[in-house]
């Protein structure tokens, strides 16, 4: 395809050929009438059907230009219907070669009556599919989309009424959704009828419309169904440059009312828009798309009108979303240069170059998750340089732990131990982490690591630390609102969070998700050391459900309290809990308790008890842990990441699949048809979910699964021969598993089900 607004010419995949060409500087016409387009009639004339008897159908008609009188002998695909419509495009290309809008004239918009309803539409359509006539439709989509004014005054309920309505486009939706479901359906000289129709509506010139109907026409064409094929991208793209083109205040309009369709049709034009730009990034040699060096701009202009759905997806405070955010991830830019996608983003001398990071949501965590690693090596490998470098001009000979952030720690002094190793070597966070115990042999390749992970945030998080509280019904735990902690312990804890992400390690943190909302607000440490971090300000009664859901059961019995609240409930403004059997009363206000809450103020009230407990009543302490995750993920990558994949990046997923583990699983000594190897995989897929846990963490420190799921896991099972009497053991650093080989499965159940119940610590030997 050869597609140029400029010159107006469109070169269509099967579709044939549409050539508009300007009209001379010197020709002046009249504003043109209906008389000067295809047939669209306020009182449409009578046409003969395939069986030679007139028929007006509701009020539409069709008027073919070759005098056949509409007999197609019952098909809706055969050449004699195809040269038919050729002949109505040429006749509307003919008039628009000498079209030109006087621009001092003012023309009212005048809209084609085209009296059509669902009911008489689905009979319609019921009636082709039986005879196989699909002349009646396809004059009916050569007619409905045959321009803006005719879209509109075929789905509008109201043609002549304009308006920008946010909360409604004022159309007839349901008969929009049933034309578009029975289309996708239809063959494909009806599709062919639809989509050079949409090339006219898209090429037209001094369109004359009511206020906003371009906006609602283009909100039509985006949903139509036919844009999943290839062959239609050459419209495609063309549809998304003029929503593209709209003004801000239209893009917002846009947005509004795209939040009004259902999931499933809000999720079909990301999943087309998806795949659009994954077919023209790696481009397969589809038939009738144009060269990739002459449509650089479809993608930057399908992703810029994915970011308008994003958008709108994100902007539904009162409502959940209408998908997921995981579906606008576009998996297959995975397989790009996105270190070089990334540097662009970064790089000063390149503003206003497209790059897929300043649109992360289209980006998979994973993705994200190589852009972080990869960025964190860098500047692993600039630390460890400035050492070098630092040694060599001294005069002092470089050493190998040069290169490492060493941890040396006491089982029995862990917390105090990682505290003054870390205060020591704040210089070397961002260095490749290495932990060995004093008194214990042995190297670290990865397993002594997670170990020290584990079990330092085990004891940390104890109830005798007073750091966090346990809400033992939503199984999280929150910041204590205690005064006598140190800060110092809070901003380990954020640096242990940082280490994990900068080292690929995961978590067995249980924060609720409004944590990593505070940790990226902002994502960057301000350069103003006096400016406030992690502190949410859009929060709402979700946000402390998460942990606190009988509180939250409490103040929305308050906010929907018919009666008096003042003299029914005595309430004032402060407030009382419970902490390590201490109850606590905090003001909210100055004079609290002399300021009764009443059915006036008692939305103020919930939302300064929502402030203490989320910002307020834990600022200093959650500074402390903010600045701590941050003084070693200091890295502008977090911009692109979600409150939801920091989780994930920390913390790993809770979903396990098995089976994807066993698909990847090397064996030493083993054959993947060995009997034993058989019942061993039954025996774990018959545990229990919890129990499937424990073995994860047995075989790799941790029950969370990384970024990328099971599927990128490494396991490998080793046999131990001739020891029947052992127990599975477990190397955590290489996710290896050593079996002995049992004579039979009742054996390894039991064997295996003794190690799982009393595993701790390094595997267990």
């Amino acid at each position: 395809m050869a597609g140029r607004f400029g010159g107006l010419h469109i070169s269509l995949p099967g579709l044939g050929s549409i050539l508009l060409r300007p009209p001379a500087a010197t020709t002046r016409t009249p504003t043109p009438t209906t008389s000067n387009l295809p047939p669209i009639y306020q009182d449409g004339p009578a046409v003969a059907d395939a069986s030679g008897q007139q028929s007006k159908w509701n009020g539409l008609s069709s008027s073919n230009s070759n005098g056949s009188g509409g007999n197609n002998n019952g098909s809706g695909g055969n050449a004699g219907s195809d040269s038919n419509e050729d002949s109505i495009i040429n006749t509307t290309t003919a008039a628009l070669h000498h079209q030109q809008f006087d621009e001092m004239a003012i023309v009212k918009p005048s809209y084609p009556s085209i009296h059509m309803n669902m009911e008489d539409y689905m009979s319609e359509t019921e009636r082709s599919n039986q005879v196989g006539d699909y002349a009646q439709l396809r004059t009916f989509f050569l007619t409905c989309f045959h321009s803006y004014a005719s879209i509109c005054a075929t789905f509008k309920r109201v043609p002549d009424n304009g308006g920008d309505n946010a909360h409604d486009p004022e159309l007839r939706m349901d008969f929009l959704n049933c034309v578009y479901d029975s289309l996708s359906s239809m063959p494909n000289a009806v599709h062919k009828t639809a989509l050079r129709s949409i090339v006219h509506a898209l090429l037209e010139e001094g369109r004359k419309l009511h206020s906003k109907d371009d906006v609602r026409a283009l909100f039509i064409l985006l949903q139509c169904p036919l844009f999943s094929s290839p062959s239609a991208y050459s419209v495609y793209s063309h549809l998304l440059r003029q929503i593209l083109g709209l003004s801000n205040s239209d893009h917002h309009l846009f947005v509004h009312w795209l939040k009004i369709l259902e999931p499933n049709r809000f999720r079909n034009i990301v999943r087309h828009l998806l795949q659009f730009i994954s077919i023209r990034q790696f481009p397969a040699g589809e038939r009738g798309l144009p060269a990739p060096t002459r449509s650089r701009w479809w993608i930057p202009t399908a992703v810029r009108i994915l970011a308008l759905l994003n958008a709108s997806n994100n902007n539904t405070s009162s409502t959940a979303p209408l998908i997921s955010y995981t579906e606008f991830y576009n998996s297959t830019l995975d397989h790009i240069d996105l270190m070089k996608e990334y540097l662009t983003w970064q790089s000063p001398d390149q503003p206003g170059q497209f790059s897929y990071c300043q649109y992360p949501f289209i980006l998979s965590i994973a993705a994200k998750r190589f852009i972080l690693t990869k960025d964190s090596e860098q500047q692993m490998i600039l630390t460890a340089r400035r050492s070098l470098v630092s040694k060599m001009s001294r005069n002092q000979p470089p050493r190998l732990e040069l290169f490492f952030l060493n941890i040396h720690v006491r089982r029995s002094h862990l917390v105090l131990d990682s505290l003054n190793e870390i205060s020591i070597k704040q210089r070397d966070l961002k260095k490749k982490l290495r932990v060995s115990f004093v008194g214990e042999p042995g190297l670290d390749m990865g397993g002594l690591t997670k170990e020290w992970f584990q079990l330092l945030i085990r004891e940390i998080f104890q109830p005798d630390y007073g750091m966090f509280i346990y809400y033992p019904n939503a199984r999280c735990y929150w910041f204590s609102t205690s005064t006598e902690t140190n800060l110092k312990e809070y901003n380990l804890i954020g640096v242990l969070m940082g280490l994990a992400v900068y080292n690929s390690i995961i978590l067995d943190l249980h924060f609720p998700s409004i944590c990593y909302r505070k940790l990226l607000s902002p994502p960057v440490v301000p350069a103003n050391h006096s400016a406030r971090v992690g502190v949410v300000r859009n929060f709402n009664l979700d946000d402390l459900a998460q942990f606190m859901p009988e509180v939250v059961f409490g103040l929305k019995e308050l906010l929907a309290y018919e009666g008096n609240v003042e003299e029914d409930m005595g309430l004032t403004f402060q407030v009382s809990f419970g902490e390590y059997n201490e109850v606590v009363t905090v003001p909210l206000m100055e004079n609290a308790h002399r300021v009764p809450v009443t059915n006036a103020n008692r939305n103020e009230f919930v939302r300064l008890y929502l402030d203490w407990i989320l910002n307020k009543g834990i600022y200093e302490k959650f500074r402390a842990f903010y600045l701590g995750f941050h003084s070693v993920c200091a890295s502008n990558a977090l911009i692109m990441l979600r409150p939801e994949e920091v989780e994930i990046l920390v913390c790993g997923s809770p979903k396990l699949d098995l089976r994807e583990l066993q698909k990847n699983t090397e064996y030493d000594g083993y054959k993947a048809g060995d009997r034993i190897i058989k019942d061993f995989w039954d025996v774990l897929f018959e545990l229990s979910p919890e129990m499937q846990k424990r073995f994860l963490r047995f075989v790799t420190g941790t029950d969370r699964v990384p970024v990328g799921g099971m599927a990128e896991m490494s396991f490998k099972i080793t046999r131990l021969r001739d020891r029947p009497a052992f127990l599975p053991s477990a190397h955590t650093c290489f996710n290896q598993l050593v079996l002995p080989d049992y004579p039979d499965r009742e054996t390894l159940q039991q064997k295996l089900f003794i190690a799982l119940s009393n595993a701790e610590g390094f595997g267990l030997e």
